[in-house]
């Protein structure tokens, strides 16, 4: 009979992991970034990299894209945790060179871990895999690029050929890489933003013009009330927190909703200050709603109707600057609260009680992360959120505003860079008028669209500057299965991940210098440039010397291609490009809108703020030109009898794709990610057991199911019906069809699954042992090298 386990609840657990790191004695975050630093890094390089991150005078984080404060207002050591271990794995001393892909051929490699894989260190020498080879071999650079030229250049189309982008890549080498593309010919451009943010771009767009975030860092902190939904900031973007404890001190009010009651939202300790180090730290929700997976539309429908009944409105913006009001409020008016509470798994009572902290602010700051924007109506969803803004003019003056925080450091700039396959003509005629050639005007591939090309034959060329694109997608095996279609695949990378193993008929892998690493590219100091969540654009200039002496700048490799798949086609100084990227600057000046004076801009401490005229103006350029009211139907997503919500999550130890390590401290994990949380009532009602083994198996409306094997069950404070579980383990239970409708992003939440013990296991089996979640996490190059057996205990 099936006993009801303890809750892993994370009530009394305090976070202590500091916003802008400072070295604590005995403070858990410091400690484990700096045990990791200095066993990877040694003491001179964690100094050398450490006290320049995020620095006027440094380089920008390879992280997360939360904005820095002012110059003066930095602290020396103005980082996270996770930052540390994002630094660590870019400037580790561990290298994987020639001798490592001659020991390990594609079959051994395949059968690794991707924790494995990334702890192998910097790749040093550009490798090939040739036809029918069993092993990675290096080539030179030369003979790289001219791969990669026959290939692109015997395509029947350049619509054959897919170039993705990562979020990391600076704003030089985006602008270089779109300008390559479209010379090339097509705009086949996918990037990170796809499979993340997409539906923000898009829904934003449509209601207030521009896709961008309308706040700044000090609006955060002047905010009276900061409503945060679908995120964690507390692994995902932890200088957050030091933003947040900010506001709590002027007085803001916090509102947390999310289905997990996540350790960064409770209490925050942050070492900077002393009573971070011995106190008990910052109360950071004031508020948390345990909102069911996919009911957030419905709770901010909810919301829309109680301000509107109260009339906590503000008249005078909804006059001025709105269109639909009308239409908008006559849906509120007609709410049915049987569907919002069914929906949402709240009472009426806790909805209330956010939306009386919500009319009582006179300046909210609306955050928000993938928790909202990964279903099927993500994009209704954003648009949600600004209706209730509008509601109460929370658009265009200090203290308030719309903000998406971005989970990657430059993603964001690569798309004001142009890095989108669905380009503005505006932009494709700046590019015209700027370089001499006609752009392709068609649209191209999205990620999703991308894999089908590969699947369906259309595509034969794969190029990814930078990430791990099949880790990162959804439907892991259709991914896989569709790149290995590919006629070439080539991978512009810092370490090994799973995308190098899953190949074409040929693959390259053209290793890249780092952010933290000096570019001496043309025979002088270069620096690059990013924006960060905020529109603000700063230089980046890394400290350390290379990994290696074959590695080339992400602008060299993508100017070097050019050159050998282009020539002279166009007049385009790709060797000027390439040597000085003070010429790409002046070219961004006149192609990019609000770009002009770039490299002047950004000589200035902190660089520029990018224009955004609902920010600055409360002016929409939207169809209507006003901001825009939207009505979207109240839906409950119904799960059968037996099964529960899945949302894809990251662990604490992991950065996107990037496995730092094998624990989660803040949910009580340690060594090992196949773990599934669930609420202990669920657990005695499938009639499991705490720490039993099943698969899981996600159900489709076309009766397809997909299963990812072997995961542990784990109690954890989630609303019931609801679990949770990490990605990229669990992207192989989304088909490429599951997607946000008008942004085509893969709906990663919201999986309706059921969970199936493995036959010959008993629960009591192997079940881990429950104590107190430990203050520090270990670290080492780990003993799990298989991808499907990954021992763990909890701790």
């Amino acid at each position: 009979m099936s006993r009801k386990p303890p809750s892993r609840d994370i009530d009394e657990r305090e976070l202590e992991v500091s916003g802008s790191a400072h070295a604590a004695a005995g403070v858990t975050a410091v400690a484990v970034s700096m045990k990791r630093s200095l066993e990877q890094m040694g003491v001179r390089r964690t100094a050398q990299s450490l006290l320049k991150l995020n620095q006027v005078d440094g380089f920008d984080c390879q992280g997360c894209a939360w904005p820095d404060p002012d110059p003066e207002h930095r602290h020396t050591a103005e980082f996270c945790e996770n930052g540390a271990k994002a630094v660590t794995e870019e400037a580790t001393l561990r290298r994987a060179g020639p001798g490592f892909f001659r020991e390990h051929s594609l079959a051994d490699l395949a059968d690794k871990s991707d924790y494995w894989l990334g702890q192998q260190g910097r790749i040093t020498e550009p490798m090939v895999l040739r036809a029918g080879a069993t092993h990675y071999e290096p080539i030179s650079w030369d003979g790289a690029f001219e791969l990669i030229g026959r290939h692109l250049n015997g395509l029947a189309s350049p619509d054959e050929a897919v170039f993705y982008t990562s979020g990391k890549t600076s704003n030089e080498a985006a602008f270089v890489y779109q300008l390559f593309v479209r010379a090339f010919g097509t705009n086949n451009l996918p990037d990170c933003s796809n499979m993340c943010h997409e539906s923000t771009s898009v829904g934003l767009a449509e209601v207030i013009g521009i896709g961008k975030a309308s706040v700044s860092y000090d609006d955060v902190l002047e905010a009276e009330l900061i409503v945060i939904a679908g995120q964690n900031p507390g692994t995902n973007h932890p200088r957050m927190l030091t933003a947040l404890e900010e506001a709590k001190k002027n007085g803001a009010k916090i509102i947390a909703i999310n289905p997990l009651k996540e350790a960064g939202l409770v209490r925050f300790k942050n070492p900077q200050r002393p009573k971070g180090v011995v106190g008990h730290g910052t109360g950071i929700a004031d508020l948390h709603l345990a909102v069911r997976i996919n009911g957030d539309l419905a709770l901010f429908q909810a919301i829309g109707s109680l301000l509107l009944a109260w009339g906590e409105l503000d008249r005078d913006f909804i006059d001025q600057h709105t269109f639909g009001f009308e239409e908008y409020a006559a849906h509120l008016r007609a709410l049915d609260w049987d569907l919002v509470l069914a929906s949402t798994g709240l009472t009426r009572v806790e909805i209330e009680a956010a939306a009386r902290m919500i009319a009582a602010s006179g300046k909210t700051v609306y955050c928000w992360a993938m928790g909202l924007v990964q279903h099927k109506n993500g994009v209704a969803n954003v648009k949600e959120i600004a209706n209730v803004a509008f509601l109460q003019g929370n658009i265009g003056k200090p203290g308030a505003g719309l903000f998406p925080v971005r989970g990657h450091s430059n993603v964001q700039g690569d798309r004001t860079m142009g890095i989108w396959e669905r380009p503005p003509g505006h932009f494709l005629d700046a590019l015209r008028d700027e370089f001499g050639f006609e752009p392709p005007r068609e649209d191209g591939f999205d990620a999703v669209a991308a894999v089908k090309a590969f699947r369906d034959g259309h595509a034969k060329v794969f190029f990814g500057l930078g990430g791990n694109f099949v880790a990162a997608m959804s439907d892991t095996a259709v991914t896989e299965d569709a790149l290995r279609q590919a006629e070439l695949t080539v991978h512009v990378s810092t370490k090994p991940n799973r995308s190098h193993v899953v190949h074409g008929r040929e693959a390259l892998i053209l290793p890249a210098l780092g952010r933290s690493e000096k570019d001496l590219t043309g025979g002088q100091p270069q620096r690059v440039t990013v924006e960060d969540s905020v529109c603000a654009v700063h230089a980046s200039q890394g400290p350390l010397p290379p990994a290696s002496s074959h590695l080339r700048s992400e602008v060299d490799i993508v100017c070097s291609m050019a050159l050998a798949t282009l020539g002279d086609r166009h007049s385009i100084p790709w060797a000027a490009f390439r040597d000085d990227y003070t010429e790409i600057r002046h070219r961004i000046a006149r192609v990019v809108p609000g770009c002009a004076g770039y490299d002047e801009k950004v000589d200035q401490p902190g660089g520029f703020v990018l224009p955004h005229p609902p920010r600055d103006t409360r002016t929409f350029p939207t169809e209507k030109d006003l901001a825009i009211f939207t009505v979207s139907p109240t839906e409950v997503l119904h799960v059968p009898e037996g099964r529960l919500l899945l949302q894809t999550m990251r662990s604490h130890d992991q950065f996107n794709t990037t496995i730092y390590g094998l624990d989660d401290r803040y949910r009580g994990i340690k060594n090992g990610r196949r773990v599934v949380f669930v609420n202990p009532d669920d657990i005695v009602g499938l009639g499991l057991e705490e720490g039993q083994i099943v698969d899981i198996v996600s159900e489709w409306e076309d009766g397809s199911e997909r299963r990812a094997p072997r995961f542990r069950v784990v109690s954890y404070d989630t609303p019931r019906g609801c679990t949770g579980a990490y990605y990229p383990e669990t992207n192989a239970l989304v088909p490429l069809n599951s997607k946000a409708e008008g942004s085509n992003q893969p709906a990663f939440k919201s999986v309706i699954v059921r969970l199936e013990a493995v036959v010959g296991e008993q629960p009591g089996e192997g079940r881990p042992e429950l104590s107190e979640p430990s203050g520090a996490a270990e670290n080492g190059r780990g003993d799990e090298e298989k991808r499907h057996v990954e021992p763990f205990h909890l701790s």
